[in-house]
């Protein structure tokens, strides 16, 4: 199977300052040192628990934050390594869904604003109608209606705007969509339609997931593989259901056992 992205020796350290000077004292190793990989159409996840660098993981392969050194291949592409207009060009295949969606919605833009924006910025189209017409179509594949376009991210529901934003990242044609702990402010019926809309996406265009999540729950249920990171650390990897029913690593014994 064609592996899509590649991470090696994935590192990202936050320098602690302290004096009215701000003088480096030391650093936290968010990362420290993963590598793994996802293959084309698989779903991998991501536990650990609140602090072991999951989020940091995500933002550091997509290069929202940038990596303290590693490398990140990307259909054989090192992402790290890429100038600005070659980033320009692949960040289109590969998209990230936040934790938080009226967070990372911008709050003054209409939908049809926050969803299509990126289609003009990436030129995926030419006019405001090509633009409009793109947008209704994803709109209806996440589960909202093009009523929602002269509408703010404020006037709808947790779900719908997690909908929304899932919508966003997918109207840029991405091979994969890193989900960091979309579910986890939803409830839990909510969780479950977002879930259920996350594999007809998959289905229908041929995704892969990176996704993030301490819920063990959503991982079992949903994953092909499981990658466990604890301190900065991956301390157990492999199939799902095998990780779940012969932990190994004493710190994955202990997640799972809640």
């Amino acid at each position: 199977m064609k592996k899509l992205l590649e991470v090696h020796q994935l590192t990202k350290y936050f320098p602690i300052r302290k004096g009215i000077f701000r003088r480096q004292k030391g650093e936290i190793k968010a990362l420290d040192g993963i590598s793994f990989h996802i293959d084309s159409g698989e779903i991998v996840g991501l536990v650990g628990e609140s602090g072991s660098g999951k989020s940091t993981a995500g933002r550091a392969i997509t290069r929202i934050i940038e990596p303290t050194s590693g490398q990140v291949y990307f259909g054989g592409q090192n992402i790290l390594r890429a100038s600005p207009s070659q980033l320009r060009k692949l960040r289109p295949k590969f998209q990230m869904v936040f934790q938080d969606p009226l967070a990372s919605l911008n709050p003054r833009k209409t939908i049809l604003e926050n969803v299509g924006e990126a289609l003009l910025y990436h030129k995926m189209v030419n006019t405001k109608e090509e633009q409009k017409h793109r947008v209704e179509q994803i709109l209806q594949k996440v589960g909202l209606s093009s009523s929602a376009f002269n509408q703010y991210p404020h006037q709808f529901s947790g779900g719908q705007q997690q909908r929304i934003s899932i919508g966003r990242a997918l109207i840029l044609q991405p091979e994969l969509i890193i989900c960091d702990e979309i579910t986890s402010a939803l409830d839990l019926s909510v969780q479950a339609q977002v879930l259920n809309l996350l594999i007809d996406l998959k289905k229908t265009f041929h995704l892969s997931y990176l996704l993030i999540s301490h819920d063990l729950s959503v991982i079992y249920h949903l994953c092909d593989r499981v990658l466990v990171l604890y301190q900065g650390k991956i301390v157990e990897e492999g199939e799902t259901e095998f990780v779940f029913n012969h932990p190994q690593h004493p710190y994955t014994q202990t997640l799972l056992k809640g």
